[in-house]
This record gives structure tokens, sequence and C-alpha cells, in this order.
């Protein structure tokens, strides 16, 4: 059984040192592609991945910025791992916004047991580049499901697989065991960045999931269940940018400079210039965290407004959100790249790998383009329209 952490300030101590052994490795696991499988046990029995079942069922229930802080922590210390318990904490934030109660009761439990919950959300695309659905039909005490799935984050190291499927009027989620008869889990993902995060390929063929495990999924009712997900990422790319950060002075702080003959040596933490570049790459990280947690608590007082005020508050958390996602991108990727020139050759050593940093960055931000974020933000500013805030 899994430890159960009740409190919002265990829930970040834990998260901080775990995270203190994971980074111990992480250089390693990035060159070598050894996936983190003993590191996400131990996140399992931490108890951190039941931090969001509802105080009622168990759990901690913790603040939305809380799951923040967590992620930022795994993040800094290794964004693979950090990117890991994405879809986890997204498919167990779901099932509060649509699953039944009986599947609320049970799906909590296996969570709080220490139970990981995967990803094939993503369907494949077709010759034509369209995406090819994955089917749900009806078959005898449930349904079967086939299909494609591509970036399944975490499906690799999962107990259960959700998966989502249409049968052709609408979507639904269906939760299927890992070990389920017609599901394969490949592991074929190449990416140059955030190497060990196993979002490979789900293939699914005729597998049987009883009708108590398919939930269906609204996609017209005003939620925050959007801005809970990009919460998620946004302290991924802070995180990242955190830990790089962290490298590179202690990087910098080591470093010194090659003088003419007979002139003194100088150390790099001393040039007023590298002060001040390394000082403007440590605001844009320190107002990315400061985003994160500010966008955590808009979502939280939205889900605690009455039903008058929900659809308002929905929309500035939403806002909000947008906006935490554009600085995690623009400090992520500035921050893990611009370092290097504070640095001479010595700091682009294969031993070191510094770059999996910029790598980390540059691969997990292209999942939800800047561009996209900062146009809502400024759409809502200038023209008062607020982000879609829908269940997608």
């Amino acid at each position: 059984m899994a430890h159960v952490i009740k409190t919002d300030e265990e829930a970040v101590a834990v998260a901080r040192e775990l995270a203190a052994g994971f980074a111990e490795g992480a250089a390693r696991r990035d060159a070598e592609r050894v996936l983190p499988v003993a590191e996400i046990e131990a996140l399992s029995g931490s108890g951190l991945l039941a931090i969001t079942v509802p105080a009622r069922h168990g759990g901690a229930g913790v603040r939305t910025a809380t799951v923040g802080a967590v992620i930022r922590e795994l993040s800094a210390a290794d964004g693979s791992i950090g990117q890991i318990p994405q879809n986890h904490f997204w498919y167990v934030d779901s099932l509060r916004e649509h699953g039944t109660p009986e599947q609320q009761a049970f799906f909590y439990r296996e969570v709080l047991a220490g139970r990981r919950l995967g990803n094939a959300a993503v369907d494949a695309r077709g010759p034509g580049g369209a995406r090819e659905h994955a089917k749900l039909r009806p078959h005898e005490g449930g349904h079967l499901i086939s299909g494609h799935k591509v970036y399944s984050t975490g499906a690799l190291f999962a107990h259960w697989i959700p998966v989502t499927a249409t049968d052709g009027d609408s979507y639904s989620v269906a939760f299927v065991p890992r070990d389920a008869p017609g599901l394969t889990v490949v592991d074929d993902w190449d990416g140059f960045g955030q190497r060990t995060t196993a979002s490979g390929t789900v293939l699914l063929d005729d597998v049987f999931v009883p009708a108590d495990h398919v939930m269906p999924v609204r996609r017209d009712d005003v939620s925050t269940f959007r801005s809970f997900g990009l919460l998620i990422h946004a302290a991924i790319d802070t995180g990242i940018a955190e830990g790089a950060l962290a490298d590179a002075a202690a990087f910098l702080r080591g470093y010194v400079k090659g003088g003419w003959p007979g002139s003194q040596a100088e150390k790099v933490v001393e040039d007023p210039v590298v002060v001040q570049t390394f000082g403007e790459l440590a605001v844009l990280t320190r107002a990315a965290r400061a985003l994160l947690e500010s966008a955590g608590d808009a979502v939280d007082r939205a889900r605690a407004a009455a039903p008058e005020d929900f659809e308002r508050l929905a929309g500035e958390a939403a806002v909000a959100m947008a906006a935490a996602r554009a600085q995690a991108d623009r400090a992520a990727n500035r921050v893990t790249g611009e370092w290097f020139e504070l640095a001479g050759a010595g700091a682009t050593r294969s031993g070191l790998n510094l770059d999996r940093h910029w790598r980390n960055a540059r691969t997990h931000t292209v999942h939800d383009p800047r561009r996209a974020k900062v146009h809502d933000v400024g759409n809502y500013h200038l023209n008062g329209i607020a982000p879609r805030s829908f269940p997608r």
C-alpha cells in the first residue's frame, strides 16, 4: 500500500525529498535512455499520485497550486519524471468532472493504493493526415475498443490506461487494465528531448471493457478541467527552467576565466555582465513560478464559486493559465539555452549533458504553442473574450 499524504505542506515536502534523489541520476538516464522504473515506483509509494483525491474519499484534496508545486519540483530534478504523472492527474481530475459516484469510489481507491493511470488519448493520423479515432462498439456486458494511439506518455508504467474513444456520436474514456488482452504498449518514443517519458504507442485490437469502466465525457459544458491540465504543463516547463538555472549556477560558480599571460584569472561570477544576464534569466523563472501559483489559485476560486459566478471565474482561470503557460514556455526555452553564452566550451561537454534541459524544454513546449496562449491573453484584455474553457 502507498503512503497517504494528508496536507499540502506534506505533499510539497515529499516532492522535494524525492526530487533530490531523482536529480542524481537524471543526466545518465537521459544520455543512456534508461527508463525511470524504480523512480516511478518510489513516486507511487510516496503517496504523491493520490494528492488530488478528494478528502471525502480519503485523499488530501490539495490546492491546485500545490499540484503545480509538486510537478515543478519533480521537473526541476528530471523533466521526464515530471511529465510522466501529468496524464495521471489529468484523468483523476476527469473522474471528478465526469465520473459516476461508483467510478469515483473505485478508481480513487485504486489511486490511493498506489495504482497509476496512464494515457491513450491522441489518435494516430491516417494516410491523408487526419486523425483516425479509436472506435468504441457495444458488446455483451460492455464495449470493445480498437484503435492506434500515439504520444501515450506514462502508459508503459501504468496499471490502468484511460483510452479516449468514440461510438460515432460522442466520446468516452475507457479505463483499461495495462495487461488487458488485445492491448499492446510499444516503447517507440524517440524524441530528442523528454527521452524517458515512455511517450510511445498504444495499440488496441478489440479490447473488452466492462460498461462500468466506461466514462462518457461532456465536451460542451463550461469547465475548469482544461485549465487544470494546462497548469501541469506550465509546471513542467517552469520546473525545467528552475533545474537548468540551478545547474547553470553550479557550473558558473566553478568557472574561472583564462587571462592573458601575466594577468590575473577572474571568476566568471564576478563579471557584472554575467551577473546581469543571469539575473534576467532568474527573473523570467521567478515570474513563471509566480504566474503558475496565481493560476492555480484562480482555478480553485472558480471551483469554489457560486453557480452564478462560475462561468466568469472559469474564464478568468483560463486567462490566468494561458499567461502562466506562455511565461513558462519563454522561461524554459530562454534559460536552458542562453546561459551557455556565459560559460566556456567546457559547459558543452557531453559528459555533463547540460544540454538535456534545453532539449527537454524545446520538446515539451511544442506540445501547446506559446503563440496560442499569448493570443488568448491578448484577446481577453483587448476584446473581453476569455479563452475556451470547455473540456477537450
